[in-house]
Parts: C-alpha cells; structure tokens; sequence
C-alpha cells in the first residue's frame, strides 16, 4: 500500500521510513542513548551519593534532581571515556554549565573523580 509522504511530499510505500528533513544523531547521542551509559551515569551518582562534587569540596552540599554527570574528557575527544569511572564527575547544573565552558580545571575534575573512587573502594573493598 502506498501513501503520501508528509515530510518529502513523495509516495512511499506504507513500511518506508523517510528520513528527509531528520538530523542523523551524532556519536556522542548514540552513546548517550546506550543502557549501559544509563546505568554507569546511575552508579556514579550513587557513589557520589547524589551530590554535586564540586559543591561538596567547597564546603557546600548541593543535592536533588538538578545532578547531572560530567565527562571530564569530551565523548567527541575520547569515546573511550563513556564509561570510565576516573573520567565521569557529579556536578550541579551550574557547575556542569561552568565545566563544559571551560571554566573548571578538568584535572581538579580528575583530582575530585579519583578521590570519590579511592573513597568508594575503601569503603567497599571487596566489590
């Protein structure tokens, strides 16, 4: 069966999928969209115990729904980093938007990322 298309004006057959007009995703959006990023982004959150990390290290404690997980080393830069607990951190929205500009030394970012993990295995070393 055919039938109009609403997106090219075309004809197509009723199973065809058109894709004019879509913005294909990137790779970064891919990744982004993997369960197992899910469930990494899950653990790291945990492990920070739902704080932002920079928050915490200047003395202030800033939890709830605005935590977002922050790839030190960007997806389009490192792929490899989607998962690696040494390149992830927790930051508050504020802090995420400051760490993308730039604003934020990404070594203080890997220094904050190591010390949660060092502090995560002494707690739990047989996991």
């Amino acid at each position: 069966m055919l039938r109009s298309c609403s997106r090219c004006g075309g004809i197509h057959d009723s199973g065809f999928i058109c894709n004019r007009g879509r913005n294909p995703l990137t790779d970064e959006q891919k990744l982004r969209n993997l369960n197992k990023w899910h469930q990494k982004s899950r653990e790291i959150r945990e492990r920070a115990l739902y704080i932002c990390e920079v928050c915490k290290d200047q003395g202030t404690v800033n939890a709830g729904d605005d935590i977002e997980i922050h790839h030190i080393i960007k997806l389009r830069d490192d792929p490899n980093g989607l998962l690696d607990n040494y390149n992830l951190v927790c930051l508050c929205v504020s802090h995420h938007k400051s760490a993308d500009a730039g604003e934020i030394d990404p070594d203080y970012l890997r220094k904050l990322a190591q010390e949660r993990e060092e502090k995560f295995l002494n707690d739990y070393p047989l996991l």
